[in-house]
């Protein structure tokens, strides 16, 4: 049980005071090894493809179960989609490779507690009740909207009815309608409604002159993740051309968040937008951006876009975080939860372990997923890293100094207006 514990917890709690949100200064991390609790006997996660919350605070994570032959022969693969409770105790579990996506990557809590699921390895994304009975599937698993039909095969970018490795979906809380990140083999949103009808698309392979011009509506590589804000806007991650695009629902574009890497060059390889995800008052001041180019979460002024903070894995060294160490774990995915008592509290994941603080609102952070709820008083952030022999120290890291914040609230209510 020891050995489990430590395959699957590491986690960094921030604290931000009333204060602190009103001046707009960024919050602090810290690491809280206190969260989850011990897995069941013999359990055993592979890479950790997500991480997300529901409104009644319970969170969620998603196991590819890819565990060594090794680790076969003295452990129990862990479920595909775990449940957990605030306090970090499993409440229940389901499916495995025959029955979610292949290679399953990002989940979402709607507001009727149901967890929805993609496959970076497949053409179908799935929808499951709280009891984690299947209620809709939209695409057949094994199948692809590619010329082909294989996973190999170029993207059509076309289907109404499957995808091509779709990596992440939000649900709108007003009508039920599913946006869709299409994704890994497409280059599309594409929006459904809540029967899985298709309604509308957008978004298409970049070429190299409007990579580097930032044009909209194109995408240099993977659509990485994608997240609706409370002003109703979407916001898709352009992985390779290092920016957050965000739309209004008919998918009129609004903005690019520009995620530079060092050198400037585009496209880029392994990418800097990964996942985003907004604090969880209901302005949504900040952005947190996983950056999984530098290894770092970037805290953003949501309206300005600007930086106001980076919390690094340790041993990286960057601008931004210039005193941070690096670790060998690539965060994976973020969420945020409420507890009735206590502080606040973030969660981050990586590859192979889920880490979350003890406290009160959260966000977590797993570099393929971020999803933040509830108005916080206090925030805290988890990581969940890849196999102990990889993971070397805290994998997330705050700087020392706060990098205040522009504030930026013209563009606030004008992005408010445009809903």
């Amino acid at each position: 049980m020891k050995r489990l514990r430590s395959y699957i917890l590491l986690a960094l709690a921030a604290v931000i005071s009333p204060s602190a949100l009103s001046a707009q200064s960024a919050p602090k991390f810290a690491v809280d090894a206190t969260w989850p609790k011990e897995l069941p006997e013999g359990w055993i996660t592979g890479q950790l493809g997500g991480v997300c919350t529901s409104a009644q605070d319970h969170i969620y994570v998603v196991n590819r179960r890819n565990i060594t032959d090794e680790e076969k022969e003295t452990s129990i693969s862990a479920p595909s989609i775990i449940k957990f409770d605030p306090d970090g105790n499993v409440v229940g579990s389901w499916g495995d490779q025959t029955t979610v996506p292949g290679s399953i990557h990002g989940c979402f809590v709607d507001q009727e507690g149901n967890v929805w699921v993609a496959g970076n390895g497949d053409g179908a994304i799935q929808k499951y009740g709280p009891d984690g009975k299947l209620l809709l599937q939209i695409g057949t698993r094994g199948k692809f909207d590619s010329a082909d039909g294989t996973r190999r095969g170029k993207g059509l970018n076309a289907a109404r009815d499957q995808f091509h490795m779709p990596s992440s979906m939000v649900v709108d809380p007003g009508n039920s309608d599913i946006y869709v990140a299409d994704g890994y083999g497409n280059r599309r949103i594409a929006v459904f409604d809540k029967d899985g009808k298709f309604l509308r698309q957008w978004g298409r392979q970049a070429t190299d002159e409007e990579t580097q011009a930032g044009a909209p509506g194109v995408f240099a590589e993977v659509v990485h993740c994608i997240a609706m804000s409370n002003a109703g806007l979407i916001y898709a991650c352009d992985r390779q051309g290092n920016r957050v695009q965000v739309y209004q629902k008919d998918g009129t574009f609004v903005r690019n968040i520009p995620i530079p890497n060092a050198t400037g060059k585009l496209p880029d390889k392994r990418g800097t937008a990964w996942w985003v995800a907004f604090s969880p008052d209901r302005e949504q001041k900040f952005l947190y951006m996983m950056n999984g180019g530098t290894e770092q979460v970037h805290i953003l002024d949501h309206a300005s876009g600007r930086s106001c903070r980076a919390s690094a894995a340790q041993a990286t060294r960057s601008a931004t975080s210039p005193t941070a160490t690096r670790s060998r774990s690539i965060p994976r995915a973020t969420s945020t939860w409420r507890r009735p008592t206590g502080d606040a509290g973030a969660e981050v994941q990586d590859r192979k372990r889920t880490l979350r603080p003890a406290f009160h609102n959260a966000v977590a952070i797993a570099g393929l997923d971020l999803s933040l709820r509830s108005s916080v008083r206090n925030t805290r952030a988890v990581l969940t890293a890849p196999r102990p022999t990889y993971w070397r120290g805290v994998a997330l890291h705050a700087s020392d100094a706060a990098t205040p914040c522009a504030r930026g609230q013209a563009r606030n209510r004008r992005e408010a207006s445009l809903t």
